[in-house]
């Protein structure tokens, strides 16, 4: 099978440079992390990593001994660092010898992609995010052709002509596994007792970045209008990353405070114990206001047995379905309001899509078979035989 200059053939060990920024921490992230974390799974692919800069993710693939290798801190801004990043990245493709190279998003494929090009590798650029072509950075992205596209869902893959019209594209459904934190029932007490919050109360938790489409600000006022309703608590997880997240950060407590729902409501910030939050909430609620890609944080509730509410748009609505969740129409404050109603309200509806998760979690984004199929995905662009 011939792709853009190179040929499918046996199934061999692939040595696999990921590369990133990594001064954020959010889905692409915590997919990198599950790469190595998993990697046992499929031990035909070796992945390396290679960040521009220190922060969790670096820490965390170290943490679990992964192959982390730092190009520099890289401004758009200041173009001698991109030359920098770039010669240091030459040095490191010619000292490992790799077989593929995955830019996640355009930033690195852009800064990127013609060091990879030169060498004469084979290209995988990972869609995360819905392009539409006219941002400057997926201009200069276009620039470099990849040899394939793997998209995180059929949402985003069908945006993909606009960066790439001619090239091949596959949708891929991120490999999520499920979080291994032991008995449920004594977590759930700990967590809540660490968090001042009852055992009886019934916790709807958010877990996202602190960005404005991701819906905190819908939810707290579809909450207010259950005020009457006794017995909820809202968890808010996500920290501060950059500087519009703290303006934020701060107009959501003020917000709270004028709803008369704060003394309900725990900002939690940014935390590294996400599955034990889940294990101890009742509702996972994140009603985007603008259209999720994917939507990890989604399926890693769903291993947590929540029952999910979000709205019908974007990639949330390839993995939220009638037997785990609900889905409410976009900006649409009193149906959300009705359906978390209905939920807290009303146990055994609760239990009926709880039961529901971890199937759909299993079926969609089983880390092994997805991690098989990514390296059957990469295998089409084997370097080792080059069509002249």
């Amino acid at each position: 099978m011939e792709l853009y200059g190179y040929t499918k053939t046996s199934q061999y060990t692939m040595k696999i440079l990921h590369i990133y920024a990594g001064n954020l921490f959010g889905g692409i992230e915590t997919l990198l992390v599950t790469l190595e974390k998993e990697r046992n799974l499929c031990m035909q692919m070796q992945p390396h990593f290679a960040l521009c800069f220190e922060g969790r993710l670096a820490n965390e693939l170290r943490s679990l001994d992964a192959n982390v290798h730092l190009l520099g801190n890289v401004r758009i801004s200041r173009p001698w660092t991109i030359w920098k990043a770039r010669v240091q990245l030459q040095q490191l493709l010619k000292r490992e010898q790799f077989d593929v190279v995955i830019c996640h998003s355009c930033w690195p494929q852009a800064i990127f992609g013609p060091v990879i090009r030169s060498n004469h590798l084979p290209l995988i650029f990972w869609c995360h995010d819905v392009p539409n072509g006219k941002h400057p950075l997926e201009r200069w992205a276009k620039r470099v052709i990849p040899d394939l596209v793997i998209a995180n869902s059929l949402y985003t893959q069908a945006a993909v002509p606009k960066l790439y019209p001619k090239v091949n594209s596959d949708t891929l459904y991120l490999p999520v596994a499920c979080g291994d934190i032991g008995n449920d029932s004594s977590i759930r007490h700990a967590v809540r007792a660490e968090l001042n919050t009852p055992d009886d109360a019934i916790v709807i938790i958010q877990v996202s970045r602190l960005e404005r489409w991701k819906g905190q600000s819908m939810l707290l006022s579809a909450l207010a209008q259950l005020r009457d309703l006794s017995g909820w608590n809202y968890w808010i997880v996500g920290g501060v990353q950059r500087p519009h997240e703290a303006e934020y950060l701060q107009e959501l407590e003020v917000q709270a405070q004028q709803l008369g729902v704060s003394d309900r409501v725990l900002f939690l910030g940014q935390r590294n114990d996400v599955p034990r939050l889940l294990a101890a909430a009742d509702i996972h609620c994140q009603p985007n206001t603008g259209a999720e890609p994917f939507g990890i944080a989604f399926v890693e509730a769903l291993y947590a047995s929540l029952p999910i509410v979000t709205t019908a748009m974007g990639g949330a609505v390839e993995i939220v379905d009638d037997s785990c969740g609900r889905v409410v129409a976009p900006n649409d404050i009193n149906a959300l309001s009705e359906v978390l109603g209905l939920l807290i309200s009303n146990p055994s509806e609760r239990a009926t899509l709880a039961a529901g998760g971890k199937l759909r979690a299993e079926y969609l984004c089983n880390p092994q078979r997805q991690l098989t199929q990514l390296y059957n995905l990469l295998s089409t662009l084997q370097k080792a035989e080059v069509v002249v």
